[in-house]
């Protein structure tokens, strides 16, 4: 490669330092830290500073949570999508925002390419690089874990040490953690062992149920078109708003999860997640689309919600099978709009209320007493044509039956 100038996806930890200096020894060029502030709650000066010392020409750093839960984190929550039945997919959706942040500031700084320090085993690795050929077809990616003979945490860590790169290191936490404003994972090190439960002092967001309140919460979502728009009466931004709903969840327990997944590449990895805010709005969404979507438009959009998720999960945000799909499911979404009310108890979520302008549920219709809308004896002609494959079936079969006893 001809690189003169190279966008890191950086984020401070020990695997993008050492790729920060050791892309300035391979290739000779400059690299651009990109750090995208997508709610994860860390010191970003402090991340720019520690770029600055290891070696990096520039530091770019992009505020993009409101960008991230409107645009990427809502569009998603649209199609309930959830991975193999449990994963809210936390990081898959921020992987594209990322991506695209970075080939943004390549295109500005005239970069010859674009790295990140997703592991050749992993899920990033495609999510990334499926992201800048998207955006920037041209566009040359490095990717150190497929290239260098750095293939262990330890040579890492001996790397850094040599190199005086400020990297901390300690036993206290053996395992890898992703977070942002919609979730944090938690993977490798001693949670690689599916049997053992992961320890108690691991979580750092919802609380155990032994300790969340002993009385339930109850409160109100406001949805408009498919998105969340208010809490308990009060309007607030995308960010603010889940930020807002992460606060509640956690505190009643609300979002954990640990599961064995399929990884794109192939092989099975556990994963533990902490989904507070999304957890709730997706058990809300549910509840409000029961009452203003059509059936049949309500089993079709459910239908595609697995290889809508697949999409997520395996990083084809910005694939055009993607943007179609989204059209579809934002159109079932016109007359989702009303408003929610839930009760959190302990981890539970417990739909208690919905209404909407839009509601589809006529009580008329719907009652148990007498009414003068729905004729009952309607309902024998509608049983008997739906049961007439049935009676065929059963009729041939006593003939078949009968010729063969002759």
């Amino acid at each position: 490669m001809n690189v003169k100038k190279v966008v890191l996806a950086y984020s401070g930890g020990l695997d993008t330092s050492v790729i920060l200096r050791w892309l300035k020894e391979q290739y000779g060029c400059q690299v651009i830290a990109f750090c995208a502030d997508l709610g994860q709650g860390e010191d970003l000066e402090a991340i720019k500073q520690k770029a600055l010392k290891t070696g990096a020409s520039k530091v770019v750093i992009g505020d993009l949570r409101e960008e991230f839960v409107k645009n990427y984190v809502f569009p998603m929550l649209r199609a309930n999508a959830i991975y193999e039945g449990s994963y809210l997919l936390g990081t898959s959706i921020a992987r594209p925002l990322i991506a695209k942040g970075q080939i943004d500031v390549a295109v500005k700084e005239k970069a010859d390419a674009v790295s990140h320090g997703a592991t050749g085993k992993g899920n990033d690795q495609v999510r990334f690089e499926l992201t800048y050929y998207a955006l920037k077809p041209e566009i040359q990616v490095i990717a150190p874990w497929r290239l260098w003979d750095l293939n262990a945490r330890s040579t890492l860590i001996e790397y850094a040490r040599k190199h005086r790169i400020p990297v901390p290191v300690t036993k206290a936490k053996p395992y890898s953690t992703d977070r942002n404003l919609f979730h944090i994972s938690y993977e490798g090190g001693i949670l690689e062992d599916p049997w053992k439960e992961p320890p108690a002092d691991m979580f750092v967001w919802c609380r155990s149920l032994e300790k969340a309140p002993n009385r339930p919460e109850y409160i109100e979502i406001e949805y408009l078109k498919g998105d969340p728009i208010a809490v308990n009466g009060r309007k607030m931004s995308a960010a603010k708003l889940l930020a807002a709903l992460n606060d509640i969840g956690a505190k009643h327990g609300i979002g954990r999860v640990d599961i064995v997944e399929n990884r794109y590449v192939g092989m099975k990895s556990r994963g533990v997640y902490e989904t507070p805010g999304g957890t709730i709005l997706h058990a809300a969404h549910r509840g409000l689309e029961s009452i203003t979507m059509d059936r049949e438009v309500l089993r079709l959009r459910d239908s595609l919600i697995p290889r809508f998720a697949e999409m997520i999960y395996y990083g084809y945000w910005f694939a055009p099978e993607r943007e179609v799909l989204q059209k579809a499911i934002d159109a079932s979404q016109a007359n989702v709009s009303g408003c929610v009310r839930l009760k959190l108890y302990k981890g539970n979520i417990m739909v208690v209320g919905r209404k909407s302008d839009f509601s589809l549920y006529d009580p008329n219709v719907a009652t148990f007493e007498a009414d003068q809308v729905y004729r009952q004896a309607d309902a024998d002609g509608f049983i008997r044509l739906n049961a007439l494959r049935l009676r065929l079936q059963k009729l041939q079969t006593a003939k078949q039956r009968s010729h063969g006893r002759g």
